[in-house]
Parts: structure tokens; C-alpha cells; sequence
């Protein structure tokens, strides 16, 4: 019978013993029923996303979870042109952005134009489009005040940068050669006279002279950062002949699997915090076995419990994503076709005490009938070392999953 999996990514589960939960890690002190089931049914372990004792970001924690290595990553500005649906091609310099309020000096009055919400998608369409010195500007609007500026033409160069000031009370910084290369000053030239005609053409948009009447700040001018330039990685499914999907609401995520190849099931009431509909989440994950290899299964709230230092807040969000796993366990009961391989990882660990990620490894499982069984009981940090899957990278993790897919390549005779 044919293998699909499904892998589950609880974001920044891994954490440390907390004082608030008697020295217990959040995982640990959890209720988690349906976790420890699929712990029970597979074989155990705890994983480095990169290396031992190096904290990754979300974006390049997701990415190894997805295939590629850390020589692969593009920088972040790439990974959320993905995640708008911008298809990148190599070469492309991308960044991240923002809708933010200036006064008439160049000072940054909000960096985020009073958090707008509604209008910058026409807002985008004026700045789409435009042309300096041979290279061409896309420019999409995200969530909020968020928005994706990507740079496309010859001699390029991701090294400059930001002109973000990161605080309001500074003027707009220009963009700057990191490096001394020719690519590097051009690159910065560019994105300078860009965001001029950026600030020339918002100053005069309908909807910003509305905002000012309705005593709103005007989306007057755009902020940069994080550039990053796409280097010619293959989709992963392209590279191994598989079919994938991903169920998420967070763009960082859904960037990652679109620039993998795995196509995008969201919906707004997938939200990134701990009121997302865990059952339509779980139902879309399971319809999408149907006709996809192997699908993933996002869940973000455990990482903003961990960044909050909210040790009873995480317990929460571990509840429900075991939940989560409730309804995927239900939902599966229906699947008589092929065998579906539930495995469960995390994307970094973002222990409370920190309220940031950390080199912490995080607890792996691969379950189903037809894998090897081991003798943990419980899913959690130190119950899963003792597990027959020892200690791996991402990378390792990833490639055990293809290889139940029987699309990893032998090596040797």
C-alpha cells in the first residue's frame, strides 16, 4: 500500500524547565493525549534544525523542514515575495516592507501608517510597474501595513542596506553598498530614485488624501528591508518527484512551501495565534492526502506563547494543538486507500524564559503501522532523547520522510 505522510509543525515548541510550571517544560507539563498516542505507535527523537546549538529563524527553520539547507537560504525579503505569490526568478534582489508615515523632512512619523488596513492593495498598484536604469520594480501589498518590494534586471546585488530606521523620530535611511562591488552601488542607486518616485506618486494618491481628511496618517512612503537575492534553487518537488500541500495561515510558512513547490491551502480563519479553527484545519490537511504525497500542517501559536514568556499560555497552545492532532487522528479514520505516516516536528525552540528562538533541540516523531516502534510513552523534550531516532538535523529528518515516499535516490550499486 502506498506511503503519504503528513508532517505536523507545532512552530517554536521546544522550551526549557520553567519556574511557573515547577520546573517543567510547557510540553511537559501539557495534557496531551493525542500526541503521546503518536508517540507511542512510532520511533522518537530530538532534533538540531541546523547544528547543535544554533538558533535558526522561522523562514530557515521551515526551509530545512522542507528540503533545503542552509547554503539555500535566500534572505527573508525572497521567502515573503513566495508567500505573496510572487514567483521569483534568479537574480531577483526582494525585500520586505513597509507602508510608513513621513513628514516633509524625511522623518519617520509611524513605520507602520497608523497599522493601515484597507486601501493598500491600490495603493500597490501605483508602485507596480516602475522602471529605473533597466530594472523593473513589483510591488504587492500583505497584511496590514506589510508589503513585498522586488527588484528585477541585470548587474543586481542583495548586499546593501536597509533604509528602515527601525524607530519613529529617524529620517529614512538610503541604501548603502555593504559591499564594494559595482552590483552592490547600482543595486542601491536604484532602490534610492525608486523609493523617491515610491514617495512621489503615494504623496498624491486619492486614498492617502482621504486618510489626511479623515484625520488618518497618510501611507506616504515605503521602508525596506531585509533584502535577499533568489539563487536558482529547484522546487523540491520538481527535484524528487513528489506532490505536496500546505495548510498554514502564517506567510512566512506558506512562502517557504510555495518556493518548495507544495501547493497553498489557507483561509482567513487561519490565523496565526491560538483562535485559529483547529478543525478546518486538520479536515483541509486530511482531504489533501487525497490527492497530494505529503502534506504539512502548521500551528503558530505555540512560538508567540514562548516570545511572550507566557509558560501557561504555551501549555495552552500545546492543549490545542493537541487538539488538532484529535481531529487529524479522527478525520484519518476515513482513509482506507493508502498509509498515511503521521510525524511531528517543530521549526526551532523558543523557550519562555528567552522570549526568542535558541539552539534548544526539539522533539521528533515518525508513527504509523508499518515504522518502527520504540518505548516512549510521551511526547516532550527528554522523553523523546531515549527514542530510536537518536539525535538528527533537519535535513536528516527531511530525507527519512522522502524516503518513505521511495523518492530518494540510491547511492552506490
Amino acid at each position: 500500500m502506498k506511503n503519504k505522510i503528513l508532517l505536523l509543525i507545532a512552530d517554536g515548541l521546544g522550551d526549557r524547565p520553567c519556574e511557573a510550571l515547577a520546573w517543567k517544560t510547557p510540553l511537559e507539563a501539557a495534557r496531551k493525549d493525542h500526541l503521546n498516542a503518536i508517540a507511542q505507535n512510532g520511533s522518537c527523537g530530538i532534533m538540531d534544525l541546523h547544528e547543535c546549538g544554533t538558533p535558526v529563524g522561522t523562514d530557515l527553520g521551515h526551509m530545512i523542514l522542507f528540503g533545503y539547507q542552509y547554503d539555500d537560504y535566500p534572505g527573508r525579503g525572497p521567502i515573503e515575495a513566495f508567500g505573496e505569490h510572487i514567483a521569483l526568478k534568479e537574480g531577483d534582489i526582494a525585500f520586505r516592507a513597509n507602508f510608513a508615515t513621513v513628514d516633509e523632512n524625511g522623518i519617520v512619523i509611524d513605520r507602520r501608517a497608523g497599522r493601515i488596513r484597507e486601501g493598500t492593495k491600490e495603493l500597490a498598484a501605483l508602485l507596480t510597474g516602475i522602471e529605473v536604469d533597466g530594472v523593473e520594480v513589483t510591488f504587492k501589498e500583505a497584511t496590514e501595513h506589510r508589503a513585498v518590494l522586488v527588484l528585477r534586471g541585470p548587474g543586481l546585488s542583495a548586499t546593501i542596506t536597509d533604509t528602515d530606521p527601525k524607530e519613529e523620530g529617524k529620517p529614512i535611511k538610503s541604501a548603502k553598498a555593504i559591499l564594494v562591488s559595482d552590483e552592490a552601488r547600482r543595486t542601491a542607486d536604484v532602490l534610492n530614485r525608486v523609493l523617491e518616485i515610491c514617495r512621489e506618486r503615494l504623496a498624491n494618491a486619492p486614498i492617502n488624501q482621504e486618510r489626511i481628511k479623515n484625520g488618518q496618517l497618510p501611507a506616504n512612503c515605503i521602508l525596506t528591508r531585509g533584502a535577499g537575492q533568489m539563487p536558482n534553487l529547484r522546487k523540491m518537488t520538481d527535484q524528487y518527484g513528489f506532490s505536496g500541500a500546505c495548510v498554514a495561515g502564517e506567510s512566512t510558512v506558506l512562502g517557504v512551501a510555495f518556493m518548495a513547490g507544495f501547493d497553498i491551502v489557507t483561509h482567513p480563519e487561519m490565523t496565526g495565534n491560538i483562535d485559529t479553527n483547529i478543525r478546518m484545519k486538520a479536515k483541509l490537511a486530511v482531504e489533501a492526502l487525497q490527492d497530494h504525497d505529503f502534506v504539512c500542517l502548521h500551528f503558530k501559536a505555540t512560538d508567540l506563547m514562548g516570545h511572550d514568556n507566557n509558560p501557561l499560555g504555551k501549555v495552552k497552545a500545546i492543549e490545542k494543538y493537541d487538539e488538532m492532532v484529535g481531529y487529524v487522528e479522527e478525520y484519518l479514520r476515513e482513509i482506507k486507500d493508502f498509509n498515511v505516516i503521521l510525524a511531528l516536528a517543530a521549526d526551532h525552540s523558543t523557550p519562555c524564559e528567552r522570549r526568542e528562538h535558541s539552539g534548544d533541540p526539539v522533539p521528533i516523531v515518525i508513527s504509523g503501522k508499518n515504522i518502527r516502534k520504540d518505548r516512549v510513552q510521551e511526547y516532550d523534550e527528554i522523553h523523546c532523547a531515549e527514542g530510536g531516532l537518536n539525535r538528527m538535523n533537519g535535513h536528516m529528518f527531511n530525507r527519512m520522510l522522502l524516503d518513505y515516499l521511495e523518492v530518494v535516490p540510491k547511492k552506490g550499486n
